[in-house]
């Protein structure tokens, strides 16, 4: 029998958000570098990218927490970057593009069975005085270590250093009232060897107070070069256990996925109990660290792939124009050259932006993520969402022979979802199923009318 089910978008909780409502310093994929004895420790960062051939526009976002004036962070760059290749940005973009593809939980609602319905589809369409210097340029030539630029952006102080050997990059930065973490020599080590520059930014604090933030906000590189990549190995020097990586790809063409580790699918379309709308965070972490498990730890998870200009169903509005200029989409006014050819593809409800999101997830350390994410575009712009389905049972009193079928399946239905969401999670079944109990799903199958109380009313009485 075909039921029609009414469906509204219930909750599109932040992944980010449920992974590190404990708190914590979080950072992008350099590593904090402390003075004195603090500890910082990386937690989670969500990090969004434009790529368009060999032009690349990184936006790096940290929840960082603790002492502004111990902030500092290293991240390898490719090539010497301009003043005007670094910017700083707000951070309700980054939470916008977030929301946007959040993994999400949707409800439907049974309609009543003894009505005749068509059959509705749920489906988703597919600065210093100039002697210090001197004196500070002797010292940095003596270590192989070159200040090849340096300028404050926003509220941060940005210097790109070269080294020639990580000894002496090691030694720069402890003269310079850094604290490495064990093991970021030979970490560093790697990246010099390959001829990476260093992105190093510490908060400017006079700056930083005429913000009149309590927070720092993203910052953003633009560049040009062949590898298309994200350098996560010196995230995990001072890592406390593993981080949670979140990366928004922002391209013409399709779909990004890493080349050098599996990228799978997060499960999706589950239908799961109805009690998990108020436990929704705590289900998508632990459903998400399960499946963490069963790909041996080394595997990216695509939660999303989707044409930016439309949605269904729409966790958050889709960013602007204006947002998307901000993280680097430079095409959408149909100025500037092309630096990639577009992909011919049907046009999408509601008019092209030429815009496709990716978003993938990660959890990492040292022993299962050994190398940098590499990535390439693919062609690939089939939609995909993390989206998962909660059914309401009809609770009308419909009286009919459909109404008797359909009440008599629920506990079945019931328990599909429960073995579901124990599959999902991890969860104890029992504990499952008690809880469903509790919210009004019962496993206790209605009393089954005998045939022959159906041939009186029962009003009659006996004579």
């Amino acid at each position: 029998m075909n039921r029609s089910l009414k469906k509204s978008l219930i909750a599109a909780a932040s992944a980010l958000a449920a992974v590190t409502a404990t708190g914590g310093a979080f950072a992008f994929c350099g590593f904090y570098v402390a003075k004195a004895d603090t500890k910082l420790f990386n937690k989670a960062s969500k990090v969004a990218i434009m790529r368009d051939g060999e032009r690349t526009v990184i936006t790096m976002s940290n929840d960082y927490q603790g002492e502004l004036k111990e902030f500092a962070m290293v991240v390898p760059v490719p090539v010497v970057l301009e003043e005007g290749q670094i910017h700083v940005t707000e951070n309700a973009i980054i939470d916008h593009l977030d929301a946007y593809t959040s993994p999400r939980l949707v409800e439907y609602f049974d309609e009543d069975p003894c009505a005749v319905y068509a059959n509705d589809e749920i489906m988703v369409t597919a600065s210093k005085a100039p002697a210090a210097a001197a004196e500070r340029r002797r010292g940095d030539d003596a270590l192989g270590v070159t200040v090849e630029a340096e300028y404050t952006v926003g509220e941060y102080d940005i210097q790109i250093l070269s080294a020639k050997e990580s000894g002496g990059l090691a030694i720069w930065l402890k003269q310079n009232g850094y604290k490495l973490p064990k093991g970021a020599e030979a970490t560093l080590g790697s990246y010099v060897k390959q001829g990476t520059k260093f992105f190093v930014a510490k908060v400017n604090l006079d700056e930083q107070t005429k913000t009149g933030l309590r927070y720092l906000r993203p910052l953003q590189i633009a560049f040009e070069s062949p590898r298309f990549m994200l350098p996560i190995r010196l995230g995990t020097v001072n890592a406390d256990g593993k981080q949670e990586l979140f990366v928004f790809a922002l391209t013409r063409n399709g779909r990004v996925e890493t080349t050098n580790y599996r990228t799978v699918k997060l499960p999706t379309g589950m239908t799961v109990p109805t009690y998990v709308k108020d436990e929704f965070g705590d289900f998508y972490k632990a459903m998400f660290a399960e499946q963490v498990q069963r790909e041996s730890e080394n595997a990216v998870f695509l939660e999303y792939a989707w044409d930016m200009n439309w949605c269904d169903p729409c966790a958050a509005d889709p960013l602007s124009d204006d947002e998307l200029q901000e993280l680097g989409v430079y095409w959408l006014d149909g100025g500037g050259d092309r630096a990639e050819p577009m992909t011919r593809r049907r046009p999408s409800p509601g008019g092209a932006k030429d815009v496709f999101v990716t978003r993938l997830h990660v959890s990492y350390d040292a022993a299962h993520f050994p190398e940098d994410l590499m990535f390439k575009t693919t062609g690939d712009r089939e939609n995909f969402q993390g989206r998962y389905v909660m059914r309401h049972p009809y609770k009308g009193d419909a009286k009919c022979e459909a109404a008797d079928r359909y009440r008599a399946d629920l506990p079945k239905r019931f328990e599909n979802e429960a073995q579901t969401l124990a599959n999902l999670t991890g969860w104890d079944i029992e504990d499952i199923r008690t809880k469903m109990d509790d919210n009004g799903q019962s496993f206790t199958p209605p009393k089954k009318e005998k045939w022959w109380e159906k041939l009186w009313s029962k009003s009659d009485k006996k004579g």
